[in-house]
């Protein structure tokens, strides 16, 4: 048994989704600091020997188990901490759309990262053309995003939830604010509700700390 949670990542990274859910539960949570796994080297086997993909976040959980994939890890911290908030009740009107905005984002933006931040490793010949082609596909999937799914002042209209979690921080990611304020407002203006709410402002801290 261990102590608490144990969350594997990078500040700045995927892992802040789930530092800050973690955070809306208000339980324990271990920071496992793995900065430099996306190259060989010993954080890279360190966070191997939990995630065989050496992807962030990793999570594991106080009975030892381990949890990768940031969507399902939201669903399971819903399920065990309905307090949280995190997602909409199984009966009522939001919890569809939040199930097909949840795994959208994780199944179609979140890919265009993966390949574009690293486009040399994908496309060799010419990585330039496929981190530019990447970056302009996730513009177009975020004005989906914000002319189909958001309401408005959360995500889902007047219920939090971790929509809005992953909003507050994938605006702050390329192509970052000054962007969304200009085309995707409705975005930023749940990323900036969710960056004043007090129990998430040291997350924000420690993840961005060059932010004002």
């Amino acid at each position: 048994m261990t102590e608490g949670y144990r969350l594997y990542g990078v500040p700045g990274w995927g892992s802040v989704l789930v530092e800050a859910m973690l955070t809306c539960c208000g339980v324990p949570v271990v920071f496992e600091d793995v900065e430099g796994f996306d190259r060989e080297g010993p954080a890279r086997e360190r966070l191997r020997a939990v995630n065989p993909l050496a992807q962030v976040p990793a999570l594991v959980l106080p009975d030892g188990t381990v949890m990768t994939e940031s969507a399902a890890i939201a669903l399971l911290l819903a399920e065990r901490h309905p307090e949280s908030g995190l997602a909409p009740p199984p009966d009522t009107a939001e919890r569809p759309e939040f199930l097909r905005w949840l795994v959208w984002m994780v199944a179609n933006v979140y890919p265009t990262f993966t390949y574009g931040d690293y486009p040399e490793r994908w496309a060799p010949g010419a990585p330039n053309d496929l981190g530019a082609s990447t970056l302009e596909h996730r513009k177009r999937l975020w004005r989906q995003f914000e002319e189909a799914a958001v309401r408005g002042p959360w995500v889902l209209g007047q219920r939090f939830s971790a929509l809005d979690v992953y909003v507050g921080a994938m605006v702050r990611w390329r192509p970052r604010g000054a962007w969304f304020r200009e085309h995707c407002p409705k975005m930023a203006a749940v990323a900036d509700r969710v960056g004043g709410l007090p129990a998430l402002a040291p997350v924000w801290r420690r993840n961005f700390p060059s932010e004002p």
